[in-house]
């Protein structure tokens, strides 16, 4: 937790947050609410490395980063917290070192393991709220899940090509999940991988971006300062190359086996099996992976 006791220490603090306090929106009591929060951070690619830039430079207090991968060359093209001395470190020792630079009042944990059924409560549970920033259908459903169960607000984003996607589930009882969204995998000829189909440096950027932008709406909205609307029920795709951003509004569907089910405990599903719900009924939000492409990103490597 960011905690200026002495007088210089305090200057460096107002300094520092000086264009957030000078918001009315914000204020003093908004950045101190950012230092005392904490975000968790599923993946440190192309979604995770701007997410975590700028949650890190606007001060929330704890971040925890996950991510079980090392950093390769053609990550370089669009994963802004690595550079080319990284190749081969772990994501998650590069992303330290890179925010310890931005911020080192940010107290960053990391966890350089691949996020499972049995280690995800731990993780999820610890945190105020959730960044999703993971590159395969199993992690998402999962990390969806559990934080429907553990009640944690969840920021979601995917990226292919030059088509990016964001949106919020806060759990709130009127509020969706991602299995709203889509009860199960879009059949693989509508979701080609990122080495397949290519990825536009930038776009990640942008939707990243835009999740740390969420996260700290989210936290300062709970902590009772009004900065505008979440994404919430609401599905914000943006078009790489008309420039344009669209909404598809969002609605929580009544028969989810998740989020509408009070008896749903996700240590009872079979992840490695495209985690589909037996009994998932289909929505028309389903039927939009098919007609539309960019509803289908979410598979697509960041």
């Amino acid at each position: 937790m960011v905690s200026p006791p002495k007088a210089d220490k305090q200057l460096d603090w107002y300094n520092r947050y000086a264009r957030h306090i000078a918001l009315e929106e914000v204020g003093e009591s908004g950045q101190k609410a950012l230092n005392r929060a904490s975000v968790l951070i599923v993946g440190t690619g192309g979604l995770g490395s701007p997410a975590a830039f700028y949650l890190t430079a606007a001060g929330v207090g704890t971040l925890g980063l996950v991510d079980y991968d090392n950093v390769s060359l053609n990550n370089l093209q669009r994963q802004l917290l690595h550079g080319t001395s990284d190749v081969g470190k772990p994501k998650v020792h590069s992303a330290l070192e890179t925010l310890n630079e931005i911020n080192p009042e940010v107290n960053i944990h990391t966890c350089q393991e691949k996020v499972t059924p049995e280690s995800i409560w731990d993780l999820v549970s610890g945190y105020d709220l959730v960044v999703d920033a993971s590159d395969n259908f199993a992690t998402r459903f999962l990390i969806n899940d559990v934080c429907v169960q553990a009640g944690r607000p969840l920021v979601f984003g995917a990226v292919l090509q030059f088509s990016g996607q964001i949106t919020t589930f806060t759990q709130e009882d009127d509020c969706g999940c991602y299995r709203c969204l889509f009860p199960e995998a879009p059949a693989p000829q509508y979701v080609p991988t990122c080495e397949q189909a290519g990825i536009f440096g930038a776009i990640p950027g942008i939707i990243g971006t835009l999740q740390a932008a969420e996260a700290l709406k989210l936290i300062l909205g709970r902590s009772g300062h009004e900065v505008g609307s979440t994404l919430k029920n609401r599905l914000l795709l943006y078009d790489g190359k008309e420039s344009s951003f669209r909404t598809v509004k969002l609605s929580k569907n009544p028969g989810c086996p998740v989020c509408a089910d009070p008896a749903f405990d996700f240590r009872r599903v079979n992840y490695s099996d495209t985690c589909a719900l037996e009994g998932s009924p289909t929505t028309p939000l389903e039927s939009l992976s098919k007609t539309d492409p960019s509803l289908a990103a979410e598979a697509a490597k960041p």
